[in-house]
């Protein structure tokens, strides 16, 4: 094979090359395909040969840049798209990049800092040309050019204001920037060295994925949250199923993950006495009956793209002994057994009425199939043929030990292992492998093993299915139809090995496999009479499967005929071979195969809620946090795991949406709304009576609480941009609101329409990838680290294995993570002011020309090395209130939430006390040298050295808790500057006697006056802050205090009233 040529034009390109072998031209084919793109889930194209014959490309055919090929041991192809041509380069655009609330809100209060530097650069450029004009005549002010002309004094203030720039420069926090970004390591450092998020039986733990966006877990309003997987643990075990209108149990697999076969088959002499007493009619009742239940496992193990493999031998197929294997009749007797059958009329066999589902045998339903089994055999069948063929007697005395069959369901890990003791009818089967794409393929796939549909081996072409009672059958996979979120089902099309017929498989949610029901054109008026009673009986079982919490699934069936199937088969090879509309035309031929379907049953599948899911929502409810469950799966099911999950209370008034036109949905809405607001005035006037005024906003909102309850095909109309404020206003009076049947992109818009029409800090959680949409619009995404891949984990924020994870994140992580760098922010604002304001105060008095009193290297380490370490550690180690404490009371987290730290008020009162610290700390050195002859660096020192205690001693009085490593670091910084200020001195050499800063540090060391000063000027400066910070924790705590007390009140009131009622009663 040549290397391919590609000749790319506006819409394809086409790659020729050659087969060859051995230098010997084979034949010459070409691809044409779509230009490369970066869209994953698709795939157009072709091969064309010689002769003009096409086949289809899709993305089944395409195998990405960084796969993985198992079940295989080799592979052929050509490279379409090479280098950065490839779909995960053109993929690979960098990480998304998400910005958070507190960093757009710097953004914002660095751009007063720079107008404040303005102000003060005008202020001394405006008073350096005064100073010039009042003393014109001194030419000490006014040095001359070269030219002997001298600058006017608006040109030296012009020139000044760039001057002042220089010096004043410090004001805007540039080293604030990467001090956040250090902080936030740091952060995420301790997130992720948290043994809580440690999940052993994953062998897991968080992963921060997003380092910049950690404070914004502490901002968090609504939460987005998928349910399967994300509130559930997605592992399904199969607990019920609706066969032919027929319900049947099973329990004991749901129980435990072993189903123990031993008594599946009934006694054979109780089946012998059945098989002479049954009249014909009896028999062709239990044949149809057993004829869907053959069809409803068969779809059960065929209809999936489960692979089969056997550890260390993954391409073997399993097959039985000859010898302990004989099946009951040759293929030809079956075939004509099936075609017998199949010329019954459904008329003569009524079917279980729901009555009687109740009371039905879990192994019923295989225990018919044995009596079928016997019914059908041969009576010349020899000894050994019918030893083989009929099953053992429990109770016989020649039997003492029992035939066993242990079949191991670990969904988590796909494996299942098959054992037989002491049988003559099964051969030892290997361990088999089974690698589904979701739990819920594998959870069908066990249970059809369970009762003797065993799923053998897969193959591109073919699927082996080992039966009990007709042996191993081969099937011929023709087609399979994928499921999608649009059609919301899946296919497969065989060919039947006994009956030679086409038939389609089809499973899907019932929402939309009802309305493809039909019946074939042979059936007479009764047997349509029937499968309309078959449908509404399933239709019961399916809602009372949903009000238990379980998914349903329908399965259905299509019998076609080779002219029908070749009709088909001929529009879907021209929708395969299309590249201009590919997807709609492959939607309408599925739309075409998947008509006038039989209704062979449905499926109830039990998914468990992972272990703390219901205290987690508890908590961050009383967290102030609104969550969202969005959810495809239909509404008895979501509002079931609604409740288990305490997302919705019994008391609360649940209210459902659900219409079928715009204007249904708007009168609805707005109905509601009335409601609402009309039980939330009644709430307030009976709060009024019973003198309840003073109670706290949160007792007040416990009178009313609504839920609400919205369908995929009502949000359709509800996203719409007439209806979106009214939804909107009705949500944000609900505590909770659950989407069902929802699409991921109805998902993502709900997401990004909360976000951007009421400015909310969003969260989405998810662990599939039809939640990757929903989880990259919102603010944070949070991927589960479930059992369908690592879609949801590489698009995300966050990853944790368990939704309880949450809790800590947010609550604890989330709030410490927002107050430690809020307040380290505001302490770097403070700081810089505070220190740059010293160099403003001075130039009052140096005539703003722009001098300095503290040498310049001095000045450049102080923030760089002096008071650089301290705000670090206070950002990423500060405590205000401890993780036991968060957890416990999580309406703390409230104040984060309310950005309470961090308020416009909040930043200009600390840029006010930084101009009050700066006066303090130049103006009592100033007052307590003033009239002295010390030089400029000596009276700059001791305005220095105060500044630094100020500084720091201002980030002790910030400080929740204070450890052995804040003290090391706050006592080091200051050792520091005295170290280096003595070794500077001490070598520092300058030819202008006047700025000599020559020991400075060492004299004033000396001097007694000089530590007077810094104490006095530390006390001054420092006094208002500790003052206001002493008044404001003794609110707090009598705040505080008078909520616990008004929260005893309303719980002991509540309680006589309770009683009060109950005695009424």
């Amino acid at each position: 094979m040549n290397s391919p040529k590609p000749a790319q034009n506006q819409y394809t390109l086409i790659h020729a090359f050659r087969v060859s072998y051995k230098g010997c031209i084979l034949s010459l084919l070409e691809i044409e395909c779509e230009s490369p793109n970066d869209d994953l889930n698709h795939f157009r194209g072709f091969v064309e040969n010689s002769s003009k014959d096409r086949v289809g490309l899709s993305k089944e055919n395409l195998l990405l840049r960084g796969c993985t090929v198992r079940n295989t041991e080799a592979v052929v192809g050509i490279v379409v798209y090479a280098g950065h041509e490839t779909k995960a380069m053109l993929n690979n655009s960098g990480p998304h990049y998400k910005r958070s609330k507190l960093e757009r809100k710097v953004n914002s209060d660095i751009l007063w800092c720079v107008l404040l530097l303005i102000l003060m650069c005008l202020t001394g450029a405006i008073g350096h040309g005064i100073w010039l004009s009042r003393y014109s005549e001194i030419p000490f002010f006014n040095i001359p050019e070269p030219d002997g002309k001298s600058l006017s004094s608006m040109l030296a203030g012009f020139n000044m204001f760039w001057t002042m720039i220089i010096l004043l420069q410090v004001l805007i926090p540039i080293s604030l920037y990467v001090s956040i970004e250090i902080v936030k390591l740091g952060q995420i450092y301790l997130i992720q060295n948290d043994i809580d998020f440690y999940h052993e039986k994953t062998n897991s733990t968080i992963q921060c994925r997003a380092l910049n966006i950690a404070e914004d877990l502490g901002q968090i309003q609504y939460i987005f949250s998928d349910k399967t997987g994300t509130l559930t643990e997605n592992k399904m075990v199969f607990r019920r199923c609706s066969i032919a209108g027929q319900e049947y149990c099973h329990e004991e697999n749901g129980k435990k993950p072993i189903c123990d076969c031993q008594g599946l088959y009934p006694n054979s002499q109780h089946i012998s006495s059945l098989s002479y007493q049954e009249s014909e009619d009896g028999i062709s009742k239990l044949a149809l009956e057993t004829m869907y239940i053959t069809d409803f496992f068969l779809a059960l193990a065929i209809c999936n793209t489960v692979v089969v493999s056997i550890p260390n031998q993954p391409r073997q197929k399993m097959r039985r002994s000859s010898l302990g294997r004989m099946p009951i009749k040759s293929l030809e007797e079956i075939r004509q057994m099936f075609q017998r059958l199949s010329v019954r009329r459904l008329s003569s066999s009524p079917l279980p009425s729901i009555k009687e589902s109740s009371s039905e045998n879990p192994n019923s339903f295989v225990s018919k199939l044995s009596i079928f089994r016997m019914k059908l055999a041969s009576p010349a069948l020899d000894g050994a043929a019918q030893s083989a063929a009929e099953p053992h007697n429990l109770n016989s005395p020649e039997n003492p030990q029992l035939t066993k069959e242990h079949y191991t369901a670990n969904v988590a890990a796909g494996c299942e292992t098959s054992s037989a003791e002491s049988s003559a009818e099964w051969s030892p089967l290997p361990k088999l492998c089974y690698e589904a794409e979701s739990p819920d393929e594998a959870a069908l796939v066990h249970a059809a093993k369970a009762y003797k549909c065993i799923l053998q081996s897969r193959t591109p072409d073919q699927v082996t299915v080992d039966f009990a009672g007709l042996g191993s059958l081969t099937f011929q996979l023709l087609h399979i139809l994928p499921f999608d979120s649009v059609r919301k089902r899946m296919s497969v099309v065989v060919r039947h090995p006994v009956s030679d017929q086409v038939v389609v498989y089809t499973k899907g949610a019932d929402s939309v496999m009802m309305d493809l029901l039909g019946t074939a054109s042979e059936d007479t008026e009764n047997s349509e009479m029937e499968q309309k009673n078959i449908k509404e009986r399933t239709q019961n079982h399916l809602d009372d499967y949903a009000r238990k919490g379980l998914r349903t699934l329908c399965i259905a069936k299509k019998v076609m005929s080779d002219e029908e199937y070749t009709e088909w088969l001929n529009n879907h090879f021209l929708a395969e071979t299309s590249i201009d509309n590919r997807e709609e035309l492959l939607l309408e031929s599925a739309i075409r195969l998947e008509t006038k379907l039989t209704l062979l049953g449905a499926t109830g599948i039990e998914d468990r809620l992972q272990d703390g899911v219901p205290d987690t929502i508890q908590a961050l409810r009383k967290a102030g946090i609104k969550i969202w469950m969005l959810t495809g799966d239909k509404r008895e099911t979501a509002v079931n795991i609604a409740y288990a999950c305490k997302l919705l209370e019994p008391d609360d008034r649940i209210f459902t949406l659900k219409s079928q036109s715009r204007d249904a949905c708007a009168l609805v809405m707005n109905s509601i709304l009335e409601h609402m607001q009309k039980n939330t005035a009644d709430q307030k006037k009976v709060n009024q009576k019973l003198g309840n005024v003073s109670a706290s906003p949160s007792t007040q909102a416990q009178g009313f609480s609504a839920g609400l309850v919205i369908d995929g095909r009502t949000l359709e109309h509800v996203l719409q941009d007439s209806l979106q404020n009214v939804f909107l206003e009705l949500t944000e009076k609900c505590r909770a609101v659950v989407c069902c049947q929802a699409t991921p992109l109805q998902k993502s818009v709900l997401v990004r329409l909360v976000r951007n029409k009421l400015k909310a800090m969003t969260l989405a959680v998810g662990d599939g990838a039809n939640d990757v949409s929903m989880i990259q619009v919102a603010d944070i995404g949070v991927g589960i680290l479930g059992q369908e891949g690592m879609q949801a984990v590489m698009a995300s924020d966050f990853a944790i294995s368990q939704f309880k994870h949450l809790r800590k994140l947010l609550l604890v992580h989330g709030h410490w993570c927002y107050t430690r760098l809020t307040n380290m922010i505001l302490y770097f604002f403070y700081k810089n002011v505070a220190y740059v304001n010293l160099l403003f105060w001075y130039q009052f008095f140096c005539g703003f020309s722009g001098t300095s009193m503290t040498d310049y290297w001095i000045l450049i380490f102080f923030n760089l090395l002096f008071t650089s370490v301290p705000p670090i550690i206070y950002g990423v180690l500060d405590k205000d209130v401890s993780a036991e404490i968060l957890m416990q009371i999580p309406q703390l987290y409230k104040m984060s939430q309310k950005s309470v730290a961090y308020l416009p008020s909040t930043f200009w009162i600390t840029l006010l006390d930084a101009f009050y610290q700066s006066l303090a700390c130049f103006f009592v050195p100033y007052f307590t040298y003033h009239g002295s002859d010390i030089d400029i660096f000596s009276f700059g020192n001791p305005i220095n050295t105060a500044a630094l205690f100020i500084i720091l001693f201002h980030l002790l009085i910030e400080c929740k808790s204070v450890t052995w490593i804040h003290t090391i670091v706050i006592v080091g910084s200051i050792l520091f500057y005295f170290v280096f200020s003595l070794a500077f001195g001490a070598t520092y050499r300058t030819h202008n006697p006047l700025s000599n800063p020559y020991r400075i540090m060492e004299k004033h060391m000396a001097d007694p006056v000089f530590y007077l000063v810094c104490l006095l000027t530390a006390c001054v400066a420092l006094l208002p802050r500790y003052v206001s910070g002493v008044i404001l924790y003794s609110k707090v705590r009598v705040r505080r205090a008078r909520s616990e007390i008004q929260d005893r009140a309303t719980a002991i009131t509540t309680g006589l009233s309770s009683g009060e009622k109950f005695r009424r009663m």
